[in-house]
């Protein structure tokens, strides 16, 4: 099964998409404003579906910023990024479901404040959405191991 699919972005270009994400979830957090959380859905929704290589936050710096100062690329598996943008689409999503349709209970935003924690992480560089893709498919754990047999990510 081969699942690595490599593309090359700007460093800085990916440090600011993971920064640029994690602020506006906990702006939206903290704001308790749905409107943001909406931006976020779409950016990580389109980021999903163009692929991290042409996702908008990527785009916008290295269109701006990235032109005047380049910095080294980093190359990254466009199919475990693809998860990853998923998942986060997936999950912001059940926070917008949970807060139109239980709009009294406070389990969109605790929902939201868990997304948040995990983008934080995800953003210094540990993104375990990314990890569990790969362990998912065949790259870590013994029970992967044993239903894809051993594939190699490098």
């Amino acid at each position: 099964m081969k699942t690595h699919h490599p593309v090359s972005v700007q460093r800085a270009a990916f440090l600011f998409c993971r920064v640029s994400i994690t602020v506006i979830l906990w702006a939206a957090f903290f704001l308790h404003s749905i409107v943001v959380l909406w931006l976020a859905f779409i950016l990580l929704g389109l980021s999903a579906v163009l692929g991290v290589d042409r996702a908008p936050m990527i785009v916008l710096y290295t269109q701006t910023v990235g032109r005047f100062l380049p910095s080294f690329t980093e190359t990254l598996d466009r199919s475990a990024m693809r998860f990853a943008h998923t998942l986060g689409t997936l999950w912001s999503g059940a926070c917008l479901f949970c807060l139109y349709v239980f709009p009294l209970s406070p389990i969109g935003w605790r929902l939201l404040l868990l997304l948040s924690i995990m983008k934080t992480i995800s953003a210094s560089g540990y993104c375990p959405a990314s990890k569990l893709y790969t362990c998912a498919t065949g790259g870590c754990c013994p029970l992967s191991r044993r239903l894809f047999g051993e594939q190699h990510h490098d």
